[in-house]
């Protein structure tokens, strides 16, 4: 491990060979992590680093397999979010969890209300409310409505309900993917002013320019294990992103980059024209073709599953407008999409692709059955061969159309999801993270596919978060950083250490492209 200079006081919070395991998947092994007193510290990783189990592990969430968690030097065995709580640790999650129809003094001392004579005393309760919005300098009247005001505003009094206890640690998960600008200097205006307070914060963002501003030291994971501990200022951004990033090489490596071999160039399948969507992705312009592979590369919150969601219609574009074979595409939505001959694989795999308790076979026909409408049955007859052939195609185990999906291994699983596209004949498949979770031979063997069906004719829009896999197969990769479009490069020839150098500065390299 990487130490950065310990601080003169001892930590508040000292976590040592945290270890924690799901089903196939181990999410944290041997973790180390300290907080201080009077620091912000960034916790930093892609997603699948293990920093949303570390902080579940902290907060009482999850129990660990193994280690050992310190709070003010003393061991603790936390077993709910509310146990931590009372011991002094609050966290505020991206998604404020409030209630819009009370108002903001109910909110802030919900369940902890001042009581007179066995009954709420409101006038208690909002002059209560009142100091602690004055400690963080935020200026409403706590007897509004909290649905009157702007997320950013929420966003605070979620803060602010956090230390109307005794909170020496906050952990803040996400706290500005909704907010623009002003309201990030403000919520950071906040944030000192705790931190002069001797509040410890960890401060979770995909923003790495936030957290150049605000973290005094910051902890990177990869993989579920630490990869080190580092002062902020002595940690330049790019070798922050190779941190995060790292790299993987050896089977993956092997795989023969078809998709770089020479062709015919082949007519645009699909342009996007200053599309984008306020909040979500800024105007961009983009081309595929029928038979290329185009690969997405950016940290998370880079804008590069919005980008996706908007060309499957999964979101609606308030800006731009979206062709396919140079005509603009009307029809909205997903089932537009779909006709138009595009398919999407999403990341969340179990939350918005599989459905785990129908079979494989009832998954794998979805997208079909969809595209048919309910009152036309998929024959069963042609189910089961439609199954049987994809079931040997993309080597998915067991070969067991009946058995419940989610009982399958990630990797599996996520092939499901891709044979469920495949039998809707897409000219178009959009895959978001397919090979997150998996192991090495399932990457491999997706991969492989993913550069055969290119081969075949099939256009390929590859999101990763490894960068190793989107160079290795891109025809051409879109570099995105802080939500905006900043480069095309063309794969054959780009590097990953010229990707890293995008995604840190900004700055492409002479020979992008655009």
């Amino acid at each position: 491990m990487t130490e950065s200079p310990t601080p003169a006081t001892e930590p508040v919070v000292d976590m040592r060979g945290i270890s924690l395991s799901f089903p196939g998947v181990k999410a944290l092994q041997e973790v180390d992590f300290r907080l201080f007193p009077g620091e912000v510290h960034a916790l930093m990783g892609e997603n699948g680093a293990g920093k949303s189990t570390l902080i579940k592990t902290l907060t009482g969430v999850h129990t660990a397999d193994a280690g050992v968690v310190r709070l003010h030097g003393e061991v603790v065995e936390f077993s709910s979010p509310g146990q931590a709580q009372q011991a002094g640790i609050s966290t505020v999650y991206q998604e404020v969890n409030l209630c819009p129809n009370l108002t903001v003094a109910e909110n802030i001392l919900l369940g902890r209300e001042p009581r007179r004579f066995g009954r709420i005393d409101g006038k208690a309760m909002r002059a209560k409310a009142a100091g602690l919005l004055a400690r963080i300098g935020l200026d409403i009247d706590p007897a509004s409505a909290l649905h009157v005001h702007p997320i950013a505003v929420r966003q605070l009094v979620a803060i602010t309900r956090a230390i109307a206890v005794d909170c020496r640690v906050l952990v803040l998960d996400e706290p500005t993917s909704s907010l623009d600008a002003e309201e990030v200097a403000e919520l950071f205006r906040i944030i000192r002013v705790l931190r002069a307070e001797g509040v410890a914060i960890l401060f979770v963002s995909h923003f790495l320019d936030q957290v150049y501003a605000i973290a005094d030291r910051m902890t990177v994971l990869r993989n579920g294990c630490l990869v080190g501990e580092y002062c902020t200022a002595e940690l330049d951004r790019r070798s922050l992103v190779a941190a995060m990033l790292g790299r993987e090489l050896g089977t993956l490596a092997e795989i023969e980059r078809a998709a770089h071999q020479e062709r015919p160039a082949a007519p645009v399948l699909l342009r996007a024209e200053g599309l984008g969507r306020r909040g979500a992705i800024a105007p961009f312009d983009l081309e595929v073709r029928a038979g290329e592979i185009v690969g997405l590369a950016g940290l998370l919150g880079s804008g590069r599953t919005e980008l996706a969601r908007l060309l499957a219609g999964a979101d609606r574009a308030d800006s731009g407008r979206l062709l396919v074979d140079g005509k603009p595409l009307r029809a909205r939505g997903p089932r537009g999409a779909i006709a138009a001959g595009i398919g999407f694989c999403s990341e969340d795999r179990k939350g918005e692709g599989l459905v785990a308790d129908l079979s494989v076979r009832e998954n794998l026909v979805l997208a079909s059955q969809a595209a048919r409408g309910w009152a036309r049955p998929l024959p069963r007859r042609t189910q089961d061969e439609l199954v049987a052939k994809y079931l040997a195609a993309l080597d998915i185990r067991p070969a067991n159309p009946e058995a419940p999906v989610g009982s399958l291994s990630g990797g599996n699983q996520q092939k499901v999801l891709l044979a469920r596209w495949l039998v809707t004949k897409p000219r178009l498949l959009i895959l978001d993270e397919p090979t997150r979770g998996i192991d090495i031979g399932a990457k491999a063997q997706i991969q492989q596919l993913v550069t055969d069906l290119a081969a075949d004719g099939m256009a390929v829009l590859f999101i990763s978060a490894e960068l190793e896999e989107v160079v290795r197969i891109a025809d051409r990769v879109v570099v995105l950083r802080d939500r905006h479009k900043v480069a095309e490069l063309d794969g054959a020839s780009t590097s990953v250490d010229e990707v890293v150098e995008l995604i840190a500065s900004g700055t492409a390299p002479e020979r992008a492209v655009s």
